[in-house]
């Protein structure tokens, strides 16, 4: 089969997360049709998570080559920067605060750059309720997609931007997610100015980070007064069930906690038990270092889908990132096949040196001496 110059190329874009939706409106800007296929009902099917930072030198490079910047400034929270670190008394250890004028990684909602991704996209991009279940080959050597719905799709070039858990990933590595040893457990805290002012005042307006060697809490304002707050563990991946209980077992949990963190402050222990609804168990899972695979001019990868690390504040940076320069490539590429190439040879490298930095990089977040940016996936 011969590679198709790109504006000729049938795209399929697998996931419509941040970085898929970079992707595919770079490159609709560039005249490149494009379809992106997400497993989700509908764009407000589920809680997209909380709040992440985009950096200068990365989320927003790909945010200004999409032509949204200044509409992201327009939603972003700049105050969001702010960075506390407490001991496990719930003493401030140290306080960074942003200048007024501070936009190196502001904040946004999950959710909001989403639908602000989605809005720039032209209607009928996005296919919802579309499950892949796996990439095959066509008999002119183009790669067919098979969804969960019974549903197929013809493409030139398949896109996996669809995460840890990637269906495109098989079409090109055998290599699966494995478990840190850390894990994280969320907490949702609703209202927090009324309803939970103690824990405000810890937070502040960004995010506030302690540990004590073997666990930690990670909290981080998020926009609409709530609050997440990520609990921190050095255990199994199954340690719910091996502890006896349930993932759906929020006392049995909380009573577990009490005494996992008997020793903090009690207005430490609020951001623990005091929480609204269940908790979210989150294992922390990382591909191998590195992760590569042999060039394929019908699949590629970005995002976690290609390099999942340990949620240091990169993840998302890192996927807009690959979507920027996957959809300049390409439209600056007489084939998909140059482009894909093209691509690959620069995001290969980068993010394999970015995962030997962060490789084992969870555990560290443990560290009574150094303090982290969680960017956990909703």
């Amino acid at each position: 089969m011969t590679s198709p110059h790109p504006s000729r190329a049938r795209v399929s874009v697998v996931g419509a997360g941040p970085g898929g939706l970079t992707c595919a409106r770079i490159l609709q800007l560039h005249g490149i049709a494009v379809t992106v296929h997400e497993r989700d009902p509908g764009p407000d099917s589920r809680d997209q998570g909380g709040t992440l930072d985009l950096h200068a030198d990365n989320g927003q490079i790909a945010l200004r080559a999409a032509g949204l910047l200044d509409e992201f400034f327009a939603l972003a929270r700049p105050e969001g920067q702010e960075m506390r670190v407490l001991d496990p008394a719930g003493t401030l250890t140290s306080h960074q605060v942003p200048a007024p004028d501070e936009t190196f990684r502001p904040e946004i909602d999950r959710g909001k750059l989403r639908d602000l991704l989605l809005g720039s996209l032209m209607p009928g991009t996005v296919r919802w309720g579309q499950a892949l279940e796996r990439v095959g080959a066509s008999r002119d050597g183009t790669r067919q997609l098979h969804f969960a719905n019974g549903t197929t799709a013809e493409a030139d070039l398949v896109i996996g931007a669809d995460g840890a858990f990637s269906r495109v990933r098989p079409a090109l590595s055998a290599a699966t997610p494995a478990h840190s040893g850390v894990s994280f457990l969320e907490a949702w805290f609703d209202d927090v100015d009324n309803r939970h002012p103690e824990i405000a005042a810890l937070v502040g307006q960004g995010g506030a980070h302690a540990a004590d060697g073997e666990r930690a809490v990670f909290a981080q304002r998020n926009g609409g007064d709530h609050i997440r707050v990520y609990l921190i563990q050095r255990v199994p991946a199954d340690w719910i069930r091996a502890s006896g209980l349930t993932p759906e077992d929020t006392d049995g949990i909380r009573s577990l906690l009490l005494e996992r963190y008997a020793h903090w402050s009690p207005r430490m222990r609020r951001m623990i038990t005091d929480n609204d609804g269940p908790y979210v168990d989150r294992p922390i899972l990382a591909l191998p270092v590195p992760h590569t695979w042999d060039h394929d001019p019908t699949v590629t990868l970005l995002g976690d889908a290609a390099h999942l690390m340990p949620p240091l504040g990169v993840g998302v940076n890192l996927a807009m990132l690959d979507a920027h320069d996957l959809a300049l490539a390409l439209t600056g590429a007489g084939t998909v096949d140059d482009g894909v190439r093209a691509y690959e040879k620069s995001m290969l490298p980068r993010s394999a040196e970015m995962a030997r930095l962060l490789d084992g990089g969870a555990e560290d977040l443990l560290r009574t001496d150094v303090s982290g940016s969680p960017d956990v996936s909703g």
